[in-house]
């Protein structure tokens, strides 16, 4: 596939897969996934956020989990969308690799490798270094 209209669909696929997984993450927090949640409600994923960031003042750990919730709305439609992709790429990554960070200070290097935040991070990551993008608004408004 080597013209200008070709799809890359490996890239998009990633671009989804990271946009899902993240929505999926705050879906679970304010309760979407009934009995398949991990938190069910947000209080008790401001606990588990406490937990994670247990190196945190108490005051900072609560900023973490609105501040991490904003974000995780934030990049996900924003690569969804295709808007500001390299930008909303690495700001996923970044928040996924400081989410992966926490999680082995404060669990260990098992918590964070269950969850495959590593690999999103790593992915995010992937995304964020490719010179062009597929079916985004990126293109869209290239040329105005």
């Amino acid at each position: 596939m080597t013209g200008k209209k070709d799809i890359q669909f490996p890239q998009l696929f990633l671009r989804l897969a990271l946009a899902v997984t993240m929505l999926s993450a705050v879906a679970d927090r304010f309760g979407f996934w009934g009995k398949n949640s991990a938190w069910g409600n947000w209080g008790n994923f401001e606990k588990y956020t406490k937990l994670v960031t247990s190196f945190l003042p108490d005051m900072l750990s609560t900023f973490s989990a609105y501040s991490a919730t904003f974000l995780e709305i934030l990049f996900p439609l924003m690569l969804i969308l295709g808007f500001k992709t390299k930008i909303a790429a690495y700001g996923a990554g970044f928040l996924l690799l400081i989410f992966a960070l926490s999680m082995t200070i404060s669990l260990g290097i098992k918590a964070p490798l269950d969850y495959s935040v590593w690999v999103g991070s790593t992915g995010a990551f992937l995304l964020a270094s490719q010179e062009k993008y597929s079916l985004t608004i990126d293109n869209l408004t290239k040329n105005l």
